[in-house]
């Protein structure tokens, strides 16, 4: 029997202000066999991709991205906020609504023998996504892959990381914001 996940995927109108719909996935994550399942689903989706790490964007995409990780027989890679990691680092910046931020791996994390799948719970402008392939790539590594547990179409970041060459997965999409 398949899960229906977008019923696991709670939403919760003008949060965190009035117009947005929030679409929390900590319920999906509190189902046994809906977190199981996305987490399956993701692999599967990834199992004939010679995939060699999975990184994952902090801290929804280490979630899941952990699981994908376990899943595919790979090692996983913490995309962090910036100062959040022992050791050398790369970073890369990465414009928001109002401002700058940053986010790094380990200098040492991969490299150009690895071929990296991308794991967040949400896409939705793709600037998250965007920075991350962009430091991953920095290393010499390939990312060709990305993986969503939700798409938000409307808001159109799923294309803009396709225009960068990478593919994208998602398991569910909600209209609008």
């Amino acid at each position: 029997m398949t899960i229906d996940l977008k019923a696991l995927v709670r939403s919760i109108p003008d949060y965190p202000r009035p117009g947005i719909i929030f679409r929390d996935i900590t319920s999906l994550i509190e189902d046994s066999a809906g977190f199981r399942e996305s987490c399956a689903r993701l692999a599967g989706a990834h199992d004939d991709k010679g995939i060699t790490k999975v990184a994952g964007i902090e801290a929804r995409g280490f979630i899941f991205g952990a699981g994908v990780a376990i899943a595919l027989g790979v090692g996983f890679v913490p995309v962090r906020k910036a100062g959040k990691l022992p050791g050398e680092t790369i970073g890369q910046n990465y414009a928001l609504e109002y401002g700058v931020d940053t986010i790094e791996i380990h200098a040492n994390a991969v490299g150009p023998d690895d071929n990296v799948l991308l794991v967040d719970d949400l896409i939705a402008t793709g600037g998250t996504a965007i920075a991350a392939v962009s430091l991953l790539r920095r290393t010499g590594a390939r990312v060709a892959h990305a993986g969503f547990v939700i798409d938000l179409p409307d808001i159109g970041g799923a294309d803009k990381l396709r225009a960068q060459g990478v593919s994208v997965e998602a398991l569910v999409a909600f209209d609008g914001h």
